[in-house]
C-alpha cells in the first residue's frame, strides 16, 4: 500500500490481498452507495474487460454507509483481505474518495481507456483516513486563455484522484468575460471575444456552466466562481463604459499585465451591475461561496478600494452566499465571515493576521508554494517566474498552520493550488503545470501534518508516474522524483 497519494491517516498492510476477476461483483445497496458504485465500476470497465455488476448482491467489492464518528464527513475506511475489498464511510463523499484509493492500489494499467491483459491484484491491509481541512482546492483560469467545457470536466477528473473537493473558476479578468449573464449580455457579446496573444476568447453560456458545476458535483467537487473586483476588469469596462470613471470604453486587452483597471465605485450603477451579476451567479451555483477578487487593484485609491469592500462584499451574503477574496481585503476589516484568500510569498504579512485575529477563515494559497503556473527551472518553457521557481520538493516543502506566525490549523478552512493561464492554450499545458505539483498540494490539505516525510512521498509519488501516462496525463519528469517505469 505504498501507493496512496495523499497519503491516509493510517495504513496497516497484510499479506491476505484480493484480485479482481471477470465474476467480481461490486455490492451496494443504498442509494449513494450505488453511485459510488457505479462510477468506480464505469471506469474500471474500460481496463479490465469485466462487467463488474453493481447491485445487492454479496460481492468482492463491497460499499457500506454507515455512520463513523472517527471518519467524519469525508473520512473512509479501506479493508482488503482474500475476501475481498470492503469500504465503510459515513457519507457518500467518504465512499468516493475510498473509491480512489482503491483505483491507486490496482496496477497502473487499471487507468488506461482500452482493455488491457491484468492480472488486477489488489494489496492487503486496512486503511483509515480523514482530511486535515475541510476546503481542498484548485483554481483554474478561464479568463487569460479560455478552456471549453470538456477541458474542465477532463480537469475536475483529475482532481477528484487526488481528493480535492473544490474547483475555483477564475471567470472574469481583463483579457476577458467568461460567464453569459442575462442581464448585461455584451459581457459575453463583447468581453469575451479574445483572450492573451489575441486568440478568440470564448465564454460559458449559463446551460455550459450548469454542465460544469454537475459534473464537479458528480465528482464530490464543489465550483467556487470568481468574478474579480474592483481591479482586473477591463472586459467589463470595454463591454459597458458606464462602469469607468469617466464613461469611456476602453480597448480590449490581450496582455498579461496587472493593475490597470478599476471599476468606478462612485456610481450606483457599479453596485447595480454586482448585485444582478452576483444574483445570476448565486442561482447557477449550488456551492456556498461566490469569491469576487480583491488583488492587485493598483489603480483603485485606498480610499476608494475600502468603499468598494463596504458595498460589495455584503452583496455576496444578500444572495445566501459566503463571500471569498484574495487577501488584500484584509486592509478593509472585511465582515468576520469572509473568506481571505492569502496568495502572499513570505509569512510576514500583518494585515492578513490581523484579519485572523478578528475572525477571518483563511485559504492557503501562497504563490511559491501553489502556483501551478510558475515554472519548475529557469528552464522550464511554460510558465512564469515571478513568484518562485517552484519544483516537487518545494511545493511539498511547507505547512500551512506555520506559513504565517501565529496563524494554526482552526484558523485555516483549506489550502488551494492556482493554476493561472496567461503561457497554457490546451489540455497538454495544463498537464504539464499541474503534474506532478497538484497532487503534492492535494496531500498537504489532506494528509495528517505528522506524516509529512518528503522521502516517503517521492517514492510514492513515483509509481503514479505509469498512472498519468494511461490516462493520457502529458506530466513533467521532475528530477525531484525517482520515476517508476
Amino acid at each position: 500500500m505504498k501507493t496512496i497519494v495523499p497519503v491516509p491517516v493510517s495504513v496497516s498492510p497484510s499479506d491476505q490481498g484480493y484480485a479482481l476477476t471477470g465474476t467480481t461483483i461490486i455490492q451496494a445497496e443504498s442509494p449513494e452507495a450505488v453511485r459510488v458504485a457505479e462510477t468506480l465500476a464505469v471506469g474500471l470497465r474500460r481496463a479490465t474487460g469485466f462487467p463488474l455488476v453493481v447491485g445487492p448482491e454479496p460481492g468482492g467489492i463491497r460499499f457500506t454507509l454507515g455512520a463513523d464518528p472517527v471518519l467524519g464527513a469525508e473520512g473512509y475506511r479501506l479493508v482488503v483481505d482474500a475476501a475481498g475489498v470492503r469500504i465503510t464511510a459515513g457519507t457518500e463523499a467518504g465512499l468516493f474518495h475510498g473509491a480512489q484509493t482503491l483505483r491507486q492500489l490496482l496496477p497502473p494499467a487499471a487507468d488506461a481507456g482500452t482493455t488491457q491483459p491484468g492480472p488486477w491484484p489488489v494489496p492487503g491491509g486496512e486503511v483509515l483516513d480523514h482530511p486535515r481541512f475541510g476546503y481542498r482546492g484548485a483554481m483554474l483560469d478561464v479568463a487569460r486563455h479560455f478552456f471549453p467545457v470538456a477541458a474542465v470536466c477532463r480537469y475536475i477528473e483529475q482532481l477528484a484522484r487526488y481528493k480535492i473537493n473544490h474547483l475555483h473558476l477564475h471567470l472574469t479578468d481583463d483579457q476577458g468575460w467568461r460567464i453569459a449573464i442575462a442581464g448585461w449580455p455584451r459581457l459575453t457579446e463583447h468581453g469575451a471575444r479574445t483572450e492573451v496573444d489575441g486568440g478568440p476568447g470564448g465564454y460559458y453560456t449559463q446551460s455550459d456552466y450548469r454542465s460544469i458545476v454537475a459534473h464537479a458535483a458528480a465528482h464530490h467537487i464543489t465550483v467556487v466562481p470568481e468574478v474579480d473586483t474592483p481591479g482586473h476588469v477591463n472586459a467589463a469596462l470595454a463591454s459597458y463604459p458606464e462602469l469607468t470613471e469617466d464613461g469611456q470604453a476602453p480597448e480590449l486587452y490581450t496582455g498579461i499585465e496587472v493593475g490597470f483597471s478599476t471599476l468606478s465605485v462612485h456610481r450606483e450603477v457599479t453596485y447595480r451591475f454586482l448585485d444582478e451579476v452576483l444574483a445570476e451567479l448565486a442561482e447557477l451555483t449550488p456551492g456556498p461561496y461566490l469569491h469576487i477578487g480583491g488583488d492587485e487593484a493598483q489603480s483603485t485609491t485606498e480610499t476608494d478600494y475600502q468603499t468598494f469592500a463596504d458595498r460589495a462584499v455584503p452583496l455576496v451574503g444578500k444572495h445566501g452566499k459566503t463571500a471569498i477574496t484574495w487577501h488584500e481585503l484584509a486592509r478593509t476589516n472585511p465582515l468576520a465571515d469572509t473568506i481571505l484568500q492569502f496568495w502572499g510569498t513570505s509569512g510576514d504579512a500583518p494585515e492578513t493576521i490581523a484579519a485572523v485575529k478578528r475572525g477571518n477563515k483563511l485559504i492557503m494559497s501562497p504563490a511559491n508554494r501553489t502556483y501551478l503556473d510558475q515554472k519548475y527551472t529557469e528552464d522550464t518553457e511554460l510558465g512564469l517566474k515571478w513568484a518562485a521557481y517552484i519544483e516537487v520538493a518545494d511545493a511539498y516543502d511547507w505547512d500551512p498552520a506555520t506559513y504565517l506566525a501565529d496563524v494554526d490549523d482552526s484558523a485555516i478552512l483549506g489550502v488551494e493550488a492556482p493554476l493561472w493561464s496567461e503561457t497554457i492554450t490546451n489540455t497538454d499545458a495544463m498537464d504539464f503545470l499541474a503534474y506532478p505539483r497538484l497532487p503534492t498540494i492535494a496531500e498537504i490539505a489532506w494528509s495528517p501534518k505528522e506524516t509529512h516525510d518528503w522521502a516517503d512521498f517521492r517514492a510514492r509519488l513515483a509509481t503514479h508516474g505509469p498512472r498519468w501516462e494511461r490516462q493520457g496525463i502529458a506530466f513533467h519528469r521532475s528530477p525531484d522524483v525517482p520515476w517508476a517505469d
